[in-house]
């Protein structure tokens, strides 16, 4: 429908905890879930898609303020993603035309002991499940825009820029082709993400499927929240050697490093927003199913009302998945990856009418398009990265989706 339809939304109390991935009827899934607590949404009311260019998050927020401002909402539960409520995928450049809003016509929610249904528009019962999960089968593998000697290289060529001063930090990314012998059911993909890293936000929105471990922003009244990802090692199955690698990351002078470039982008670009912003000066260490993070997470009070999507646009991108100076590393991307990343390392989540909402990085990530999937993996390059040592990184961060489609 287009923008100019008055919304008719309304919002229930649910009984009880909802299994909220269960309820999906069909692969056209829309999520944001984290421990079982989240949204889950499917059918379009409304689509927004948002062009690229400079001020493309104030034309998100504008378009999506008309929209909902002319609506006829009846929400007696007023909590944060009741009411209506669009989930969002960005693309990672801010040229690139990939980004939309969409404001799903069934919306289920599971929020600090509160359930509800949002339904827009008449219609028929959004509990009825209406295709059975197929899981994919016969899952084959390609290589992407870059092999593995040719990523690598790209790798020493930014070490190369790095070390003669141009910049500080890069994050380069790659790719990898999946294709099943049916069309890939997201569904699936979500509860076995969901299963193995329930600490992460596990998301899809417009057939990009994932499962984050960096939250960019969380606004919630004038409260603002983010988590600061940057600096990684694998984990490993015996404890004494996976805690050995814990104490290396926390002491190692090239991820702490990267991890302050991110931390300190962050503080600047969430001061001049906020009457309070907490920063801590040391990083922490994230443990996550595959790999450990440094990990810095920030809070802070909005000096003035703002929806979460200003805050995104003061935010993306980041140095954990760009790099600094920014303008210098995204031209570099643009020049060694080979390749688009389309909505890979963009922002993705959801925004209510009030301008709360949750946005993750769309990280550890697939882009579906019927029977094949494009998965991206990514790494941050400083001055002292080998390599070998990013391309292992990479293919641990890659193992996150072959085994959602594979297991």
């Amino acid at each position: 429908m287009g923008t100019s339809e008055r919304l008719t939304v309304r919002t229930l109390p649910a009984p009880g905890r909802l299994d909220l991935i269960g309820r999906l009827p069909n692969p056209a899934a829309l999520a944001w879930i984290r421990r079982d607590s989240g949204l889950v949404g499917w059918g379009e009311a409304a689509r927004v898609p948002i062009p690229g260019g400079d001020g493309r998050f104030a034309r998100a927020r504008a378009a999506l303020a008309s929209l909902f401002e002319s609506a006829d909402v009846d929400d007696p539960v007023g909590v944060p993603g009741s009411g209506p409520v669009a989930f969002g995928t960005f693309g990672f450049d801010p040229k690139s035309d990939d980004s939309v809003l969409i404001v799903p016509r069934y919306v289920l929610g599971w929020r600090d002991g509160h359930a509800w249904s949002t339904v827009i528009g008449d219609t028929a019962d959004p509990l009825t499940l209406l295709r059975p999960q197929a899981e994919p089968s016969r899952v084959s593998w390609r290589g992407g825009a870059l092999d593995d000697e040719g990523w690598a290289g790209a790798v020493s060529a930014a070490v190369e820029r790095i070390r003669e001063g141009r910049l500080g930090k890069v994050v380069l990314a790659r790719d990898l082709w999946a294709e099943a012998a049916e069309p890939i059911d997201s569904r699936v993909l979500l509860r076995r993400l969901a299963a193995r890293y329930p600490d992460c936000y596990t998301f899809a929105v417009d057939g990009l499927v994932g499962a984050t471990p960096e939250l960019l922003v969380r606004r919630i009244g004038g409260v603002v929240e983010s988590l600061v990802l940057a600096g990684t090692t694998p984990r490993d199955p015996d404890p004494e050697v996976d805690a050995a690698r814990g104490t290396a990351l926390m002491a190692s002078v090239k991820d702490r490093r990267e991890h302050a470039y991110a931390a300190d982008m962050v503080r600047e670009a969430l001061g001049p927003l906020c009457a309070e912003l907490s920063v801590p000066d040391r990083p922490e260490l994230l443990r996550l199913a595959n790999v450990q993070h440094l990990a810095t997470p920030v809070r802070g009070t909005l000096a003035a009302e703002r929806s979460v999507l200003d805050v995104l646009e003061a935010l993306h991108p980041t140095p954990a998945v760009c790099g600094t100076p920014t303008d210098a590393a995204m031209d570099l991307i643009r020049e060694l990856e080979a390749m688009d990343r389309a909505r890979y390392a963009g922002p993705v989540g959801w925004v209510d009418a009030r301008g709360d909402g949750e946005w993750g990085i769309a990280l550890r990530c697939a882009q579906l398009d019927g029977s094949r999937a494009r998965l991206f993996a990514g790494c941050g390059i400083v001055g002292d990265s080998d390599p070998a040592a990013e391309l292992a990184e990479a293919r641990a961060k890659f193992s996150v989706m072959r085994t959602a489609l594979e297991p």
